[in-house]
């Protein structure tokens, strides 16, 4: 096999792209673990957890680069000694020139995400998301400069993140008009004199820019501006929602089910597992728009009601919160799924992406089953 033209510093900025690390959870731990961007990448293993047995598999296939979903050190750690299990991974990839890379919560919410692969395996149409992402606050910004620099005051906005919006930068409006002033004793006027009411030829600059750049672009703005006293305003906007980030996902089925079908279903979209689907509802209860959230979700199960659909899925559901909820008159049926089945339907999504984007490299998704449960019993009762 040549030697391909992509390395792993390649391969983490598509996935910083399509999962912006800065979108992760504050307690999270994404990104590279192990490994030097430079080094070439063939292959690339996909697996939802970073265990000894996906880096043996990743070692047999002679891999490059193992892509998870789970953090390996997502907790402090003072060794990396090969007699703890982490240490032992750390040392393997390292011994064998392997990198390792993870997108954890930043690849649960956007478009091409956990929840959205997960809706997509049960069959759902028109998904969205359960509770949209707040856009980022943005503002308009308004300012007044004379004709000869009013380029320059907008270039140093821009610089300062101000006229950005989604892929395109440097956006702005420009009109043209005639100020008035006059200046009061004290003033140092740019034009004009103390006490004579001034007409000049001015350009109005209007631009947006995040709420969060706000004190970066008024520093940019009065330092370029050459009046003393710089006219400008800033309007907030209204808030919107992401309509294609955010936690979990809400749709409607192709098709009605039942309550049992709908099980039925997530037991054969979901990959082959030890663990067990648990319901929570009348198993023929009619099932037409149905909400979800990839991984641990008990944090939506207010919001899945509040929406009114007639079902919900997630995983590593606890007593209590599911009890409750299904004392509401009208509550939706329950569905709890193992966590790794759940997050594995994202696997082939970022597979197709990236087999997309590097032509020349190999990409597998992990045949290892690494859902901690390995067997179950029915209940002989009920």
């Amino acid at each position: 096999m040549s030697e391909p033209d992509v390395s792993v510093g390649d391969v983490v900025a598509a996935l910083d792209t399509w999962y912006p690390p800065a979108t992760a959870d504050g307690w999270d731990a994404v990104g590279t673990s192990v490994g030097d961007p430079a080094d070439p990448v063939r292959r690339v293993l996909l697996a939802v957890d970073p265990l000894r047995a996906v880096v043996d598999e990743a070692v047999a296939w002679d891999a490059d680069l193992v892509v998870t979903h789970h953090p390996l050190l997502l907790k402090g750690v003072h060794s990396v000694a090969t007699t703890t299990p982490k240490g032992r991974v750390v040392h393997d990839l390292i011994r064998h020139g392997i990198a390792l890379h993870t997108c954890h919560t930043n690849a649960d919410a956007p478009r091409g995400g956990v929840s959205e692969a997960m809706a997509h395996a049960l069959g759902l149409t028109d998904v969205t998301p359960l509770e949209p992402a707040s856009l980022d606050p943005l503002e308009v910004w308004t300012v007044y400069v004379p004709h000869a620099e009013a380029e320059r005051v907008a270039l140093a906005m821009h610089d300062a993140g101000a006229g950005a919006l989604g892929d395109y930068d440097r956006a702005r409006f420009t009109s043209t008009g005639e100020g008035t002033f006059r200046p009061n004793p004290g003033a140092d006027p740019t034009i004009g004199e103390v006490g004579v009411q001034e007409t000049v030829p001015e350009t109005r600059v209007e631009m947006i820019a995040a709420a969060r750049v706000r004190e970066a672009v008024r520093t940019a703005l009065v330092g370029a501006h050459p009046y003393e006293e710089p006219a400008y305003s800033v309007v907030a906007t209204a808030a919107l929602d992401d309509l294609e980030r955010g936690s979990g996902r809400i749709g409607t089925l192709a098709e009605p089910t039942t309550v049992a079908g709908l099980a039925q279903r997530c037991v054969d979209a979901l990959p082959g597992h030890g663990s067990a689907v648990r319901v929570a509802g009348d198993p023929d209860a009619v099932v037409r728009t149905l909400a979800l959230c990839g991984g641990a979700g008990d944090f939506l199960l207010e919001t899945a009601r509040a929406r009114g659909v007639d079902a919900y899925v997630t995983s590593d559901l606890r007593h209590h919160p599911v009890s409750e909820l299904r004392e509401h008159a009208g509550a939706p049926a329950v569905l709890d799924v193992p966590h790794w089945a759940a997050e594995w339907t994202w696997l082939p999504v970022i597979a197709d992406r990236l087999r997309a984007a590097f032509t020349d490299v190999e990409v597998r998704v992990s045949e290892q089953v690494t859902d901690p449960w390995t067997f179950h019993l029915p209940s002989s009762r009920g």
